[in-house]
């Protein structure tokens, strides 16, 4: 590798998430439902006019019968999957996470979660993995969400965590947000014996020194991070908590309470509202109290640009974990 960077283009601001020679799967969301689906009709596709960046083409090519494309009309489409709810479908809806929290908040809130219809709202693009602006970027989509009654709220890591977390959300019994990972999503949570259980976290690694515990890619971020620092003998343990509405507060507490690490919340949000407070609140209630601290993006309206770079600014990519990690310890 020479001293300087490659030149980054503009389709680095929709690049893969994946990184140079990770392993990929093709829309895993897209091929989970279709799959689902076979066994269920019952289960119905909408989008707003996202069919391929939400990866729903796929499910739609296999049931074109019970997909519906509503137009670039997001309000109309959370009110239609509450319709399709009400007359015993399990609609799939989906979008990106800003049209949803943004546009179409008060439609999810009122027709599907007031009257806990069984939609389940799935979009692409969560927090920082569009380079396209804040028009694109929902850094605040789980502060906007966790405060919705009977609402559950799923972050996942990766390939098999989307294709696991499918069937599992169409068997809970209420409305659900997932963030979604679309178009060539990294897998690694399959070298950790895992399985995605709804309400549950789970211990990915083990260590001495530091806590990290995470949502989405930051999980993956976090499990790179680890071993970074294991060759400078830090100990990293990684708890992934793809759930983060409601929370697995035991399996935190539990971790938490164990003497002599530093705890960090790492999240592809915001750190107001999110998972990183979240986690805060339960600690101070429980009174567990190890020294805390934050990965997060800041409280700002965030650059357009190439995401490697956003990543690094904002202090989501795995060099910048490293570095405040080491920083803090």
């Amino acid at each position: 590798m020479s001293g300087s960077k490659p030149r980054l283009t503009t389709s680095a601001m929709i690049a893969s998430l994946a990184a140079e020679g990770q392993r990929t799967k093709p829309a895993p969301f897209g091929h989970a439902l279709a799959a689902l689906a076979e066994a269920r009709r019952d289960i119905v596709g909408l989008t707003a006019d996202l069919s391929k960046y939400t990866d729903l083409h796929i499910f739609a090519q296999a049931h074109p019968d019970r997909f519906y494309q509503m137009g670039m009309a997001e309000q109309l489409l959370m009110a239609s999957a509450a319709g399709f709810a009400k007359e015993g479908f399990v609609p799939f809806a989906t979008t990106y996470a800003v049209f949803a929290a943004r546009r179409a908040y008060d439609f999810i809130c009122l027709a599907i979660a007031e009257e806990n219809l069984d939609v389940k709202i799935c979009c692409a693009l969560p927090g920082l993995t569009s380079g396209y602006g804040p028009s694109h970027q929902a850094t605040e989509d789980l502060a906007i969400f966790r405060g919705t009654p009977n609402l559950t709220i799923v972050d996942p890591c990766d390939a098999l965590d989307v294709e696991q977390a499918v069937p599992a959300i169409a068997a809970h019994q209420g409305p659900v947000y997932m963030r979604l990972l679309r178009g060539q999503v990294p897998l690694v949570l399959d070298e950790y014996d895992y399985r995605f259980e709804l309400g549950r976290a789970k211990l990915l690694r083990d260590g001495t020194d530091v806590l990290v515990i995470s949502s989405g890619i930051m999980t993956m971020r976090a499990l790179e991070v680890a071993e970074h620092l294991r060759a400078d003998r830090i100990g990293v343990a990684v708890l992934h908590a793809p759930t983060i509405k409601p929370l697995d507060e035991q399996a935190i507490l539990d971790q938490a309470a164990r003497p002599g690490r530093l705890v960090v919340v790492a999240e592809n949000h915001t750190v107001i509202g999110g998972l990183g407070e979240a986690v805060a609140a339960l600690l101070l209630r429980a009174r567990v109290t190890p020294p805390f601290r934050q990965i997060g993006l800041p409280d700002a309206f965030l650059d357009a640009g190439a995401l490697p770079t956003l990543h690094d600014r904002y202090g989501i990519s795995t060099q910048a974990m490293v570095a405040q990690i080491k920083s803090w310890l």
